[in-house]
């Protein structure tokens, strides 16, 4: 375990300063960006040890792995956050752990959160996950929505009994006009956030930004970046 503890320590020294040098180029300060580990496939004794490590926010894309991880560090003071598509039917399970869901995209799962948070008397927060793969209408091939549905899903999540619109949340699109273009696709992203915040001006999380483009997002203005591989190593193959 000691062992497991120095090389998390080292792979999240590294990621820090790959933070901080983004952010010192961007002109931001670097308490401007949060860092959330995703920890999807990893034990929960390493979200211990990243927790003993300072990390304060953690991911995870899958409720049948995320569901028992969180409940085996209850104890511990972390945000999670549910950065996977999410079925209806998985609902009632992610809003006893999540913190926040950061891939909202329609508006059956609005009603489905809604619905659950009131009757566990909890506040969700919750981000719009844009599909910059999309055209204005359609839906992207990882979830999301498109650019044109933003404003209309983002005003049923305000309006929605125990949710809070926190924001907004991409992944680099790898089809589509800003297919190898991350900076691009989240500048974007920073230019959706900013029509957002005119009618939800609370509405001001930016989620975007993973191991291999962390610095594209915090020089176009994310305010968190999710970041899995480069702090706890190659992923395990999912049997």
């Amino acid at each position: 375990m000691t062992d497991r503890k120095d090389e998390l320590a080292e792979n999240l020294a590294k990621v820090e300063r790959r933070i901080g040098a983004a952010c010192a180029a961007a002109g931001r300060s670097r308490d401007e960006v949060t860092l959330i580990v995703v920890t999807k496939t990893y034990p929960a004794s390493d979200v211990r040890i990243l927790a003993e490590l300072g990390v304060r926010h953690v991911a995870e894309n899958r409720d049948q792995d995320a569901a028992p991880k969180a409940a085996d560090c209850s104890d511990l003071p972390l945000a999670w956050h549910f950065v996977g598509q999410l079925q209806t039917n998985k609902v009632r399970s992610v809003a006893g752990y999540a913190d926040f869901v950061q891939s909202v995209d329609r508006a059956r799962l609005v009603t489905a959160l809604s619905k659950e948070a009131v009757r566990q008397e909890r506040e969700l927060g919750c981000l719009i996950q844009v599909a910059l793969d999309a055209g204005e209408s359609a839906r992207g091939e990882r979830g999301g929505v498109a650019p044109g549905g933003v404003e209309e899903l983002a005003g049923l999540v305000a309006d929605a009994p125990g949710l809070r619109l926190a924001g907004l949340m991409t992944v680099a699109p790898l089809t589509g006009e800003y297919a190898g273009r991350q900076r691009e696709a989240f500048e974007r992203l920073m230019d959706l956030s900013t029509d957002l915040r005119r009618a939800h001006p609370a509405a001001n999380m930016v989620s975007a930004g993973m191991s291999a483009d962390l610095e594209e997002a915090v020089a176009a203005g994310a305010t968190h970046v999710r970041v899995g591989t480069a702090v706890l190593g190659v992923r395990p193959r999912l049997g």
